[in-house]
């Protein structure tokens, strides 16, 4: 197939010229790609044969009732309808084949469906526009993963374990590898180090080059803090459905790409025991009609405006709800633990990594200023996360939340007495879904969130994760009481 980027990657106007960009780069077969609730990527493949101009307003059918989160089985039927501008060449296939991503429609009353995350999202940019406050809300997720060589793992009835293969992790260090060729990056000593000691920037140059073959506006990659393949690679800027997009692709891409070198990529939170865990920080800012909303140069702290505090206001109020849908797995809190580097305090800063709310301060571009929300893990379905985030800094700017004063000293080195002044996240799945169930109407303004979706999503993670986890016995239990 002729290999031309630019077309590759231009943007359809109609349906006409979807089928006219498929026809001229020889593709074969159209993957209609969409999102679950909990998060994961589902697709159907069609023959390109037939992709005609009403495929994007009659949509293609699929069963909802097997689908996380969706229809009971005597409702199932759905349509998925394509969007024409995500319409891309899918570099991860052999066969030529043409990528959109849908949202979801009822085949009966065709209203978009209220349980479709891609809706609620594009929900969230449409109530903001409808709020007078601004006109767009901007993210820019840096999603960490770890690269490893192998992963085993088996929960039954009577035994439970994981194992990792990693030929960078440390604790390979010793193993006979004929030959073992050393360079491996130590614990927490992963940040930055050159080749051959990350063993990883081929993976990633290629990682990279196919993102932006895809129409993933990657800027950068590194290797991570952590050992055992711990990596980052920037994503740039977007409006918050087409960032969602964005980290969707990113994903996909890296998973993909992985396994093509024999090698698998996790983005769980906390896969290796006392290292770094994987984070999405995920930076935001408002503009309205091309103006940055959150820069003022006689800003009290940090050139930061009073609507900008105030969202980062709302961002902290809300935080606790906010991790159920940013961080939700029973995994995501085995990274948010005080007194490591992972942001459980619940405070801002200009420079402290700590806190739930970081400024950062590379530039004092007023297009750069932005807020950093630090607890966010990959696990996240992204459009939900996104969307949330957006929500809770929009009701600390209707309500002129004040977020208090920065923490801008070491919290590692604090007293007791200004520890004590400082909230922190919840530190389970359990009280961060308590605290939702609580603390959901700045979600509902607008009727971007729906009462519907938050139950079904908040009994999905009862039922089928936090009673998955919470009855099985754990290894390190085994090793703490079988002598008892």
């Amino acid at each position: 197939m002729e290999t031309l980027e630019g077309k590759k990657t231009r943007k359809a106007k109609s349906p006409k010229e979807v089928i006219e960009m498929a026809r001229e780069l020889g593709v074969q077969v159209v993957d209609y790609k969409f999102m679950d609730l909990p998060g994961t990527l589902q697709h159907l493949t069609y023959h390109i044969d037939k992709l005609k101009e009403s495929s994007f307003e009659n949509g293609i059918g699929f069963d909802g009732s097997s689908i996380r989160g969706f229809q009971a089985i005597n409702e199932s039927d759905m349509l998925l309808i394509p969007d024409l501008e995500t319409a891309v060449v899918d570099p991860c296939c052999k066969t030529p084949t043409l990528s959109m991503f849908c949202n979801i429609e009822d085949p009966i009353n065709r209203k978009s469906y209220s349980r479709d995350s891609r809706y609620v999202a594009q929900k969230a940019e449409k109530f903001l526009i409808e709020s007078g406050i601004a006109t767009q809300c901007f993210f820019g997720p840096e999603a960490e993963f770890f690269v490893f060589d192998g992963i085993r793992f088996d929960q039954n009835q009577h035994s439970g374990y994981y194992y990792i293969e990693s030929n960078e992790g440390v604790w390979n260090s010793g193993r006979d590898e004929k030959p073992n060729l050393g360079y491996k990056p130590r614990y927490k000593e992963g940040y930055f180090p050159c080749p051959p000691t990350d063993s990883l920037q081929e993976f990633r140059n290629q990682a990279m080059l196919r993102m932006r073959e895809m129409g993933v506006d990657i800027e950068l990659h590194h290797h991570e803090v952590a050992t055992a393949g711990q990596g980052e690679m920037g994503v740039g800027i977007k409006t918050l459905t087409k960032a969602a997009d964005q980290i969707t692709l990113y994903k996909y891409v890296l998973k993909n790409i992985a396994r093509e070198h024999f090698k698998v990529v996790t983005f769980m939170p906390k896969p290796v025991f006392q290292d770094n865990g994987n984070g999405m920080h995920c930076h935001q800012s408002l503009w309205k009609d091309g103006v940055p909303l959150f820069f003022d140069k006689k800003g009290k702290y940090a050139h930061v405006s009073q609507l900008g505090m105030w969202y980062i206001g709302g961002l902290l109020k809300h935080a606790p709800a906010l991790l159920a849908i940013t961080s939700p797995t029973t995994n995501s809190y085995r990274r948010l633990v005080p007194g490591f580097e992972a942001p459980v305090n619940l405070c801002y800063s200009a420079r402290n990594r700590s806190a739930v709310c970081r400024i950062p301060t590379y530039s004092d571009d007023p297009k750069a200023k932005r807020v950093e929300f630090r607890a966010p893990d990959a696990t996240c379905n992204p459009y939900l996360a996104f969307a949330a985030m957006m929500m809770a800094g929009i009701d600390g700017i209707v309500n002129k939340i004040d977020p208090g004063e920065p923490a801008d000293f070491d919290v590692f080195e604090a007293s007791p007495e200004e520890l004590a002044k400082i909230k922190t996240v919840p530190d389970s799945l359990p009280g961060a879904l308590a605290a939702l169930e609580k603390d959901h109407d700045f979600l509902l303004r607008g009727n971007v969130f729906t009462k519907d979706l938050l139950e079904t999503y908040v009994n999905y993670k009862k039922s089928k994760e936090i009673d998955y986890v919470r009855l099985r016995p754990h290894p390190a239990e085994f090793q703490l009481y079988f002598d008892a």
